[in-house]
């Protein structure tokens, strides 16, 4: 299923996207207000869900709506730097020393934002994209091994990690410089698991206006999705709703050369294979 939220003027609603229509939840929203509770309920919630759409009266048309992201804000956003081996290569030209274990570091869950939403660049001089595939944690995962990681995901979106390279290197944690307000934008919806049998075979893509910047498929992620959950909860304990953003291929602006960072006015287009694409256009900074 393609679980999504909206916003048709009457607030945030739960909806499943069939046959290129919404089919509302709003009968369920007693026992699952959010999204976060639909995937904490796990199979049970989709099972009531399925049936919903099995006898859907009512629609909506996707054009009609305003979509949000899929998931309201979650505990952690995390990701994982450097996972491509090619973009390894293009990071060491720019004097990043490749890394030896898992790379990961934080977004600040205040940086989600929409599938379609604009991006802010705020005081960043350096705004660049990063499209990636987003995990979703399902199952609560503590010391899970790698063979036993995939019954632990809900699903699967589409991310565009957008950093500000100039306040990434304020910290060694990355962390300031990825968590703008509106630099995670993810959607435009989660497909769940079972839609997605394997998830190191899919292509994805990063436009710049129109322009291909980057490519690659999940299948060269140096580390694979079930060794990042099995590395991370080895640590600590990865709850319903967190985010994994899994790397990202080469071809970032920071990396070309001159740079191209992104201006006012750009478009940037993150698509995945089997899952869908987000587009958001870089705004002006929004007044103090």
């Amino acid at each position: 299923m393609k679980l999504l939220r909206f916003d048709d003027a009457a607030g945030p609603r739960l909806g499943v996207m069939a046959n290129d229509v919404i089919v509302p939840l709003d009968a369920l929203r007693g026992d699952y207000p959010t999204m976060l509770a639909v995937i904490a309920a796990g199979d049970a919630a989709l099972a009531k869900i399925a049936a919903v759409v099995d006898q859907a009266a009512d629609t909506v048309p996707l054009a009609d709506v305003r979509l949000l992201a899929p998931l309201e804000r979650p505990g952690k956003f995390l990701a994982i730097g450097m996972n491509y081996k090619k973009h390894v290569a293009e990071a060491e030209k720019l004097g990043i020393a490749a890394p030896t274990n898992q790379y990961w570091f934080n977004k600040q869950t205040t940086c989600i934002a929409g599938p379609f939403e604009d991006t802010d660049p705020g005081v960043s001089q350096a705004l660049d994209y990063e499209v990636e595939l987003c995990v979703i944690i399902g199952k609560p995962a503590k010391s899970v091994d790698a063979a036993n990681a995939k019954n632990h995901v809900f699903g699967y979106t589409v991310c565009n990690d957008v950093s500000a390279r100039d306040w990434q290197r304020h910290s060694p944690t990355f962390t300031v410089g990825k968590s703008f307000d509106t630099h995670g934008p993810i959607g435009p919806w989660i497909v769940t698991a079972d839609e997605i049998a394997d998830p190191h075979g899919l292509d994805l893509r990063c436009f710049v206006n129109g322009d291909l910047r980057q490519a690659g498929n999940t299948g060269e992620l140096i580390h694979n999705v079930w060794d990042q959950i099995a590395y991370l909860s080895t640590a600590f304990t990865l709850e319903p709703g967190d985010l994994l953003a899994t790397g990202t291929p080469d071809g970032v602006g920071a990396a070309m050369n001159p740079p191209q960072f992104l201006k006012v006015g750009d478009v940037v287009r993150c698509e995945i294979e089997g899952i869908g694409a987000i587009e958001n256009r870089v705004a002006a900074p929004a007044a103090k």
